[in-house]
């Protein structure tokens, strides 16, 4: 029996001994250190900094050999956060105002090691990293999947991924996007092919004759990135702009072939598609790998939820010290105690007068989903960051109602927002997403409950928009 103590260090071990050696049900603590120390002390170590959104870094010592799921695993130990397998390290480029999500299988030093002086790793959630394998048909209308349009329109999901995944097939991508013209701020609309051999435009219209393909750019050695900039910097015909970057490049705008589509359901496709062109099954292989590791945990403890989670004790703070409780019963007896407490509080905050009441003194300002007097536009922006999943969301001051929230929502990849105004009953003050009809003491439980019910919303509830503190 592990002591709770050791617990959490030992899970941490685990995560990364699954990646050492096959899956074993009765694994020791003390073996899984050994497993560790032996793999990890016999290779040089690589510094690389981390930095998360609000602008702190933190130093990690690396071996080469680690990939980037294994920083994002060793990155949410150290800061205590949730592992929801949705956490990404994104390569981020200012001066070309680039960025990408790393995929889980690669070797972060060999990707900073190509990357220029100004570059940088942030540490950033994406839901959409693996989305496309739960709603593939979301990800690619049919009208710009070749084999879609020769089929008789009955496409199932699991075709769609296995003609992706599989090596012998020959999936295509088609569809018009504007391409900007090297040394110039015109953009020339072309109609373009995505195989597995590369991306090509055809000089004579839809055509895709050999003689009327030109390649633009192959798949081995480029990666599709997202361009931050926006569209006036490149005078770009439309917002949803994107950019296929050369491995070798590190700060050469020339070698930047930088694309443009005509809508966000578009680029997504042509994005998605050039990762699953490249990738292939790997991406599948490291998809299904949270789940093996569930499996790999469960003989010594529950899911892991967090770091700090599994590690609390009950402290008694009475005296002048502080002391860890060891009796159960006087554990069991302090939460009941301090539960009471809380709720005499919260009845302390329903009473409170409605003139009195401002956004300040609201319970939920604490939670990881609330992101307080941001402007309209920074919202748009953690979502976009964030993956456009169906479901995601923030919690914000209101800009025009001091006593006023707003919801942020994505849902078929358009971000609405839906205010959230006090309203007053028998002398105590509720808030309300529908004038009313449903109303709530707080944003915790006003959240909770889009979480369950979709209510007026388009969609519930499903994944907080976060920003971690490293």
């Amino acid at each position: 029996r592990i002591p709770a103590q050791l617990r959490t260090c030992h899970n941490f071990l685990l995560s990364f001994s699954c990646l050492l050696l096959p899956a074993r049900e009765n694994v020791t603590f003390t073996a899984l250190i050994g497993i560790y120390s032996h793999h990890y002390s016999r290779v040089h170590l690589q510094i690389v900094k981390v930095w998360s959104e609000d602008g702190a870094g933190k130093v990690v010592e690396i071996p080469a050999d680690m990939t980037a799921r294994d920083v994002c695993q060793l990155l949410v130990y150290k800061s205590h956060c949730l592992d929801d397998n949705a956490w990404t390290l994104v390569e981020h480029h200012p001066i070309l105002g680039l960025e990408r999500c790393l995929e889980d299988h690669e070797l972060v030093v060999q990707v900073q090691a190509s990357m220029s002086s100004d570059s940088k790793f942030l540490f950033r959630k994406n839901y959409a990293k693996y989305e496309f394998f739960r709603n593939p048909l979301n990800f690619f209308p049919e009208q710009m999947v070749a084999w879609c349009q020769e089929s008789d329109g009955s496409i199932l999901q699991s075709q769609l991924l296995q003609n992706f995944l599989n090596s012998s097939s020959c999936p295509e991508i088609q569809g018009y996007l504007y391409m900007k013209e090297p040394g110039r701020k015109s953009w020339k609309k072309l109609y373009m092919f995505l195989r597995r051999s590369g991306l090509y435009y055809s000089t004579k219209g839809t055509s895709k004759e050999p003689r009327h393909l030109q390649l633009l750019s192959d798949l081995e050695d480029s990666n599709v990135f997202t361009i931050i900039t926006g569209r006036k910097l490149h005078n770009a015909p439309t917002d949803y702009q994107f950019c296929i970057k050369p491995s070798k490049v590190r700060s050469d705008c020339k070698e930047l072939k930088m694309l443009c589509a005509e809508d966000e359901q578009s680029r997504t496709c042509w994005m998605t598609a050039f990762r699953l062109l490249k990738y292939g099954i790997v991406l599948y292989q490291s998809y299904n790998i949270p789940q093996q590791r569930k499996t790999n945990l469960s003989p010594f403890s529950a899911p892991v939820r967090s770091v700090s989670e599994n590690s609390l004790v009950a402290m008694d703070f009475s005296g002048r010290t502080g002391r860890v409780i060891d009796n159960p019963v006087e554990a069991q007896s302090a939460a009941l105690e301090e539960g009471q407490t809380w709720r005499v509080r919260e009845r302390r905050i329903r009473n409170i007068d409605a003139s009195n009441v401002t956004a300040v003194n609201v319970p939920g300002r604490t939670q990881v989903w609330f992101h307080g007097r941001i402007m309209r536009e920074e919202a748009h922006k953690m979502i976009i960051q964030q993956g456009q999943v169906d479901g995601l969301f923030l919690l914000r001051d209101s800009q025009s109602n001091p006593k006023a929230f707003v919801l942020t929502l994505c849902h078929h990849q358009k971000i609405k927002h839906f205010q959230i105004l006090p309203c007053e009953e028998d002398g105590q003050v509720f808030f309300s997403l529908d004038d009313g009809a449903t109303k709530f003491t707080d944003l915790i439980h006003l959240v909770e409950f889009y979480q369950l019910n979709r209510g007026v919303l388009p969609c519930k509830l499903k994944h907080p928009c976060t920003a971690v503190a490293l």
